[in-house]
């Protein structure tokens, strides 16, 4: 990575605990602020510059949501760099761990997955000299003081980066408004303070959020969630008609429901652009009637007609349905992924980047983005669960199928057997 210069809070991440001063004043770095604002790697490499300037043969850790998210986001733009600059880095992916030398010094930096409540069992046990949490926002609170409590070598320090959330966010109560009795030199950034950024990327961010995502991700604030999650899609003007084009492949997702309605949407790809191209969606409550797993997969099979469907996904709790799919193997299919937020968030971009397109013709859709709204809460991001299920087909289309194709993945799945 070829760093042109520095900002001032970039160069104050970097050099800080080079400051005897402030070495003595402060336990803990904190970084918040705005996506893409150059917070990230100079705190990787600030961290790794610290603990090899301070310790040898220590033990120190890199945690994250996912190990895949730690070594996309940090590890992979790491290692070049710190190489550049005369380290002598090596990763044993098997055992998720880093060993950096310089010169004769040498120190290990593991990396610790923090996604959930149990995630606090992976990291009992160790003794740490210091570590790093990024997106420390994203991991249970329950992992973050485990983890904290860990480190009990003589000058250990802690590292903190993340984007914002919710304002009752415990991270946010706990570290971030407690930042002088935590001892923690807390900075803030805007996409201002990457001078790697230029005005026509900055507007380019800035475009692709709306509501409270724009306040979080592009003004770095931490602000409560409120009106219509998708207030972009609150017109007529936002839908599209079925473009006259051979579509290159087409997939199909599916909230299930036996109350519940039911919703599932055909979704069409052209040209790097997903378009919704028709959809089912049926409310046994307004009929009076309740469907069979077997007559939802006839409505399925009428949906997707002669086509040939690449991939379906269903709402994960729909064992039943799924095991049917699979049953009469006609159709390729998975659990969907079912993260709200960070799907909501997804849908939210692609709709703004025009690579997902609601067409005109699917009428529970077009109702349902009018009506889909926030709980009028301060203390969690919880959309009101009411005149969400053509909402969540969408949301599992995008985490699920449109995500992963768009990272290069790929699908397992569970074929019939003969």
């Amino acid at each position: 990575m070829e760093f042109k210069s520095f900002s001032k809070k970039q160069l104050k991440v970097l050099t800080w605990w080079y400051s005897p001063s402030l070495l003595t004043r402060y336990d803990s770095l904190i970084c918040d602020g705005a996506i893409r604002s150059g917070k990230t790697i100079c705190i990787g490499i600030s961290f790794v510059a610290w603990a090899m300037k301070n310790f040898n043969l220590a033990t120190f850790a890199i945690c994250g949501k996912t190990l895949g998210s730690i070594k996309r986001n940090l590890v992979d733009p790491l290692l070049p760099t710190l190489n550049d600059i005369g380290f002598s880095c090596r990763f044993k992916i098997s055992e998720n761990l880093m060993t950096i030398n310089f010169g004769r010094i040498e120190n290990k930096f593991y990396l610790f997955s923090g996604k959930d409540e149990a995630s606090a069992a992976f990291i009992q046990g160790i003794t740490l000299s210091g570590i790093l949490f990024d997106e420390v926002a994203l991991m249970p609170r329950s992992f973050v003081e485990q983890a904290l409590a860990r480190c009990s070598v003589e000058g250990s320090k802690f590292w903190f980066s993340c984007n914002p959330e919710y304002p009752q966010h415990w991270f946010y109560q706990e570290w971030i408004s407690n930042a002088d009795k935590k001892k923690a030199l807390y900075l803030h950034f805007t996409m201002d303070d990457n001078p790697s950024l230029s005005e026509e990327i900055k507007q380019r961010y800035a475009g692709l959020y709306n509501g409270t995502f724009y306040e979080r991700f592009i003004e770095g604030r931490w602000v409560a969630t409120y009106g219509n999650v998708y207030p972009e899609m609150c017109s007529l003007e936002a839908f599209a008609e079925v473009p006259e084009v051979n579509f290159e492949k087409y997939m199909i997702s599916c909230d299930y429901g036996t109350v519940n309605p039911t919703s599932m949407g055909l979704w069409g790809k052209f040209n790097g652009v997903w378009y919704r191209i028709r959809e089912y969606y049926y409310d046994s409550r307004k009929t009076g009637c309740s469907k069979t797993d077997e007559e939802h997969y006839e409505s399925l099979c009428n949906l997707s007609g002669a086509l040939k469907i690449n991939a379906i996904t269903v709402d994960p709790s729909a064992a039943s349905f799924i095991t049917l799919i699979r049953k009469n193997g006609r159709f390729k299919v998975l659990p969907a992924k079912n993260n709200v937020i960070d799907g909501i968030r997804k849908v939210s971009t692609a709709l703004k980047n025009k690579t997902l397109i609601i067409c005109n013709t699917c009428k529970d859709s077009i109702r349902e983005f009018s009506l889909y709204r926030w709980e009028d809460s301060q203390n969690k991001d919880i959309p009101v669960k009411e005149n969400d299920h053509a909402m969540d087909d969408i949301r599992y289309f995008v985490s699920t199928l449109m995500d992963d194709e768009a990272n290069d993945g790929f699908f397992a799945f569970a074929c019939k057997r003969k």
